[in-house]
C-alpha cells in the first residue's frame, strides 16, 4: 500500500481527536499527519491515498482553511488518487446540514478525477438533509461530537478497517 497523507487541522481539537485514533488504528508506519491549515500543493499531491478531516462549520460551510485551499484543488489533476473523508456535525443542532462539508468537498474532489471511498451508512443518525449523502450512505465517516461521542471510537475502528481494505 501506497504511504497515506492524513490532513486535518491541528488546532481544531474534536478532529484532531478523531484524526488520532483513525492514526491508532492503522498502527503503522504507512500514515502521515499533515496540516491542513498549512498544506501545498506539492504536498497534497504527494499521495495516492489521502484522508482529509473536514468538520462542518456554521451552517453547513467548509472551514476556512479548505475553503482557502479549493482554487489550489480547482488547479490540479487528482485522476487515480484514492481520498477517505471524515466530517464533524452536529446532527441535532444542525439537523438540515448535517456534515455538509463532507458533500462539499467530495463534489470538488471528483470533479477533479478523485475516487472518493469509505462511504458509511446512515443508519444510526436523525437528520433532515445533508449533501454528504448519497444513495442512503454518507461520503465518508459521519462524526458528531455533541450527541454520539459514545460510538466514536466503534465507527473509526470500522471505518479504518473498511478504507484499509479500499485503499489497496
Amino acid at each position: 500500500m501506497n504511504k497515506i497523507g492524513l490532513f486535518y487541522s491541528f488546532k481544531s481539537n474534536k478532529t484532531k481527536k478523531i484524526a488520532e485514533l483513525i492514526l491508532e488504528e492503522f498502527g503503522n508506519k504507512l500514515i502521515e499527519s499533515v496540516n491542513s491549515e498549512t498544506v501545498t500543493k506539492e504536498q497534497f499531491l504527494s499521495y495516492e491515498n489521502l484522508i482529509l478531516g473536514v468538520p462542518t462549520w456554521f451552517e453547513g460551510e467548509l472551514p476556512s482553511y479548505w475553503d482557502e485551499f479549493g482554487p489550489a484543488i480547482e488547479d490540479m489533476n487528482l485522476k487515480g488518487k484514492k481520498f477517505a473523508l471524515f466530517g464533524l456535525g452536529d446532527q441535532e443542532g444542525y439537523p438540515e446540514n448535517f456534515v455538509d462539508a463532507l458533500g462539499i468537498m467530495t463534489q470538488l474532489l471528483e470533479s477533479k478525477g478523485a475516487v472518493i471511498i469509505g462511504l458509511t451508512s446512515t443508519k444510526g443518525y436523525v437528520f433532515e438533509s445533508s449533501k454528504a449523502v448519497r444513495n442512503n450512505q454518507f461520503l465518508g465517516l459521519a462524526i458528531d461530537f455533541e450527541t454520539q461521542a459514545k460510538k466514536n471510537m466503534q465507527r473509526v475502528k470500522a471505518w479504518v478497517e473498511q478504507i484499509k481494505s479500499e485503499f489497496n
